[in-house]
C-alpha cells in the first residue's frame, strides 16, 4: 500500500517532532523560571521563584500566544484535538503550513512559562499537520490524507507517552471515524516507527513506572466504581467549567487577541497557590501514580489544577488536555486512597486518572490503556476497566458532549462518535426491489401510448416512476420515466411518427440483485439519479426489477424496529406467536398494462424520486 509507505515516513517525522516540542518546552521553562539555557523538561514550580515572576510569567506567555493567533493564524487557539477534527470533517484534512510551525511554537511558550497544559493536544496538531502537508503535495484523495494526518497526530502522541496502542485507540475513537484496513494499518505502521524513533531518541522506559506484582482482588475490582463514578461527576464538572469560562470570555468587551493573557493572570494566582500546578506536571503525575504524594499537595492539585485549567483554556490559549486531566484524575483517585482499602501504593490514584480520562474525553478504552501502558501495571486491567467504563457511562447520560465535541458543535457541525453496523450493508437489492415492473415495448406508437394514458394512477404521485422499456424478446433497451412520457405528450411535433424506442434512453446505472444497498446509494449518488433498473449480472439486458431510493428506506426501518420494537420469545404462551410489528409497506402505486396489452392489468411500483 503506497499509503502505508507514506505513514511509515509520517512516523517518523511525528517522532521527530515530539521530541523537539518536548526540548523547546524544556528550553522556554528553563530560561523563564531558572534563568539558564537548557532543554531538560524541568517542572516551573520545582525551584524557589519570585512571586512577582510566578505571577507575571504566564501573562506574558498568554500575551504571546493571543499575538501569535492575531498576526500569524487563529488556528493555533486551544488544545489541538478540535482543530484536527475540525480540519477532517470541514477541511478535506488540509492544514495550513504555518500551523505546523506556529502551533507547537505557540504551545511551548504557553507551558513553557506556567500554562497547566499538556503536549500532546499540540503535538498531535503538530504531527497531524506534517501528515496532511505530506498529502497535499502529493496527488492524494481526501481519505488519503485523513489518513496521513492521524497517522501524523497517532505518532506524535505516541512518541510523547511511549503509548503505542493507546495513540492508535486515539486515533479511532477521536480523530479516523472509522474502523476500516485502509486507515488503521497506516496508523499502525506510523506508530510503530514513532515509538521505535522515540527509543532512540527519548528511551523506551514507561513514562510513570509502577513496580507492582499485586493482583486486585474482587473487593478492589468492585471499589474501582468508586473512584469511576466521582470521576465521572469531575469530568462533567471540568467540562462545565471550560465552557462556563468560555463563554464568559465571548461576553467581555475586548478583542480575543487578550484573553489568553487574562488566562495567565488566573494561572500567576492558581501559581503562587500551588506551584506544583504549573506545567505540563510529569513530576507530579509520577508522584501520584506511585504512591509519594502528599495530602497538601493532592488537595492543591484537584482544586488549583482544575480551576486554572478549565479557566486559561476557556481562555483559547495553546496548549493540551490530556496531561491535566491526567493529573487531576491521579489526584481525586490517591485521595480515596487514603478512605479505601490499600492495595499498593497509586492503584487508586490510577484508578482516578483512568476513570477521569474515560468521563472528560469519552474514550474509555483510550483511558484504561493509556494507564497501562504509561504504568506497565498490567495487572490491574480489570479495575481500571470497571472505573473508565463506569465514568464514561455517568458522562454519557448527564453530559451533552464532551469538552473535545463541544467546541465542534460550536462551530455549527454535528458530530458522532458512535460506531455501529450500517442497516444498508446488511440488505440487498434483490431484497427490496421491484419484482415485475410496468414495462413498455420499445416497438409500440408513441401516441397509442399516450392516448391508453399509461401510466394510470389510483394514489397521488409525489414522485415520478420509472419504466422499462424492452423489446419483442424481453431485453432491456432502455428507460423511460413519467415525466419524459407527459413532457412527449404535450410536444408540438406529431407523436404518430415515434416509437416508445424512439423516446427511450440509456439507463444512467444499471444495479445487480446480489449488490447492497450500500452500493446501490453509492451508485445513485455517483450518477445523481433515486431509481434504476436492476440486471443480471451476466446478462445485461436480461431485466429482473427495479430498485428506487424509498425502498432503500426497508434497511433503516428494519433497523429502526429492532432497536425499539420488543419482543418475548422464550416465555410466551405455548402456541402462541409473539406478536411482531408490521413495517409498512413502500409507497406503492398501481399502473394499467399499456394499449397493446391482452387486458389491463395492475401491477405494484414503488415511488421514486427523479
Amino acid at each position: 500500500m503506497p499509503i502505508t509507505g507514506l505513514a511509515l515516513l509520517v512516523g517518523g517525522a511525528g517522532a521527530l517532532a515530539s521530541f523537539l516540542l518536548l526540548r523547546l518546552i524544556g528550553l522556554i521553562t528553563n530560561l523563564v523560571f531558572f534563568q539558564r539555557v537548557s532543554t531538560a523538561l524541568v517542572a516551573p514550580g520545582s525551584g524557589r521563584h519570585d512571586p512577582l515572576l510566578v505571577l507575571c510569567a504566564p501573562i506574558a506567555g498568554g500575551l504571546v500566544v493571543g499575538l501569535m493567533a492575531r498576526f500569524g493564524s487563529e488556528k493555533i487557539r486551544g488544545h489541538g484535538m478540535p482543530e484536527a477534527i475540525e480540519a477532517i470533517l470541514t477541511g478535506g484534512s488540509r492544514v495550513a503550513p504555518r500551523v505546523a510551525i506556529l502551533k507547537p511554537i505557540s504551545a511551548a511558550v504557553s507551558i513553557g512559562s506556567g500554562g497547566p497544559f499538556g503536549a500532546e493536544g499540540p503535538i498531535i496538531m503538530t504531527g497531524g499537520a506534517v501528515g496532511s502537508i505530506l498529502a497535499q503535495a502529493l496527488n492524494l484523495t481526501a481519505d488519503e490524507r485523513k489518513t496521513l494526518l492521524v497517522s501524523g497526530a497517532a505518532a506524535g502522541m505516541a512518541a510523547t507517552f511511549n503509548a503505542p496502542l493507546a495513540s492508535v485507540l486515539l486515533a479511532v475513537e477521536l480523530l479516523l471515524f472509522e474502523w476500516r484496513p485502509r486507515s488503521l494499518i497506516p496508523v499502525g505502521a506510523a506508530v510503530t516507527v514513532s515509538v521505535v524513533c522515540r527509543g532512540w531518541l527519548l528511551g523506551t522506559a514507561p513514562v510513570f513506572p509502577v513496580a507492582t506484582l499485586v493482583h486486585p482482588g474482587p473487593a478492589a475490582v468492585t471499589l474501582a466504581l468508586i473512584p469511576g463514578v466521582t470521576g465521572g461527576l469531575l469530568a462533567i464538572g471540568a467540562t462545565g467549567l471550560v465552557y462556563l469560562f468560555e463563554d464568559a470570555f465571548g461576553r467581555l468587551p475586548i478583542h480575543w487577541m487578550w484573553w489568553p493573557a487574562i488566562g495567565g493572570l488566573v494561572i500567576g494566582v492558581g501559581g503562587l497557590f500551588e506551584p506544583s500546578a504549573l506545567g505540563v506536571g510529569y513530576d507530579v503525575i509520577d508522584r501520584l501514580l506511585t504512591g509519594r504524594a502528599g495530602l497538601s499537595l493532592i488537595l492543591g492539585i484537584l482544586i488549583v489544577k482544575t480551576l486554572i485549567w478549565s479557566f486559561s483554556l476557556g481562555s483559547g490559549t495553546s496548549g493540551g488536555v490530556l496531561a491535566p486531566v491526567f493529573m487531576i484524575g491521579g489526584a481525586l483517585g490517591a485521595l480515596e486512597g487514603d478512605l479505601l482499602p490499600h492495595v499498593f501504593p497509586g492503584f487508586w490514584a490510577m484508578a482516578g486518572l483512568a476513570a477521569v480520562v474515560g468521563g472528560v474525553m469519552r474514550s474509555p478504552l483510550t483511558g484504561i490503556v493509556f494507564t497501562l501502558e504509561l504504568t506497565h501495571a498490567w495487572n490491574d486491567l480489570v479495575p481500571l476497566l470497571v472505573a473508565s467504563v463506569s465514568a464514561y457511562l455517568l458522562s454519557v447520560l448527564l453530559l451533552k458532549r464532551s469538552v473535545l465535541t463541544e467546541k465542534i458543535a460550536r462551530r455549527g457541525l454535528h458530530l458522532t462518535r458512535e460506531y455501529s453496523t450500517d442497516p444498508l450493508e446488511i440488505f440487498f437489492a434483490r431484497e427490496v426491489m421491484t419484482t415485475n415492473p410496468v414495462t413498455l415495448r420499445a416497438d409500440d406508437p408513441l401516441e397509442q401510448v399516450l392516448r391508453a394514458r399509461v401510466p394510470v394512477t389510483t394514489e397521488p404521485r409525489r414522485e415520478p416512476a420509472l419504466y422499462p422499456v424492452i423489446d419483442a424478446y424481453g431485453a432491456l433497451t432502455g428507460i423511460l420515466t413519467h415525466r419524459e412520457l407527459l413532457a412527449a405528450g404535450t410536444e408540438r411535433s406529431p407523436a404518430t411518427a415515434r416509437t416508445v424506442g424512439d423516446l427511450a434512453r440509456p439507463a444512467r446505472t444499471v444495479i445487480h440483485a446480489d449488490q447492497t444497498l450500500r452500493e446501490v446509494v453509492n451508485a445513485f449518488a455517483l450518477h445523481s439519479t433515486t431509481r434504476a433498473p436492476v440486471v443480471d449480472r451476466a446478462d445485461p439486458t436480461r431485466l429482473l426489477g427495479v430498485v428506487t431510493l424509498t425502498q432503500l428506506l426497508h434497511a433503516r426501518r428494519e433497523d429502526h424496529r429492532e432497536e425499539h420494537h420488543r419482543q418475548r420469545h422464550l416465555l410466551a404462551r405455548p402456541g402462541v406467536e409473539p406478536p411482531r410489528e408490521q413495517l409498512p409497506l413502500p409507497v406503492t402505486v398501481v399502473a394499467a398494462a399499456s394499449a397493446t396489452a391482452s387486458a389491463a392489468a395492475t401491477t405494484t411500483v414503488t415511488s421514486e424520486g427523479s
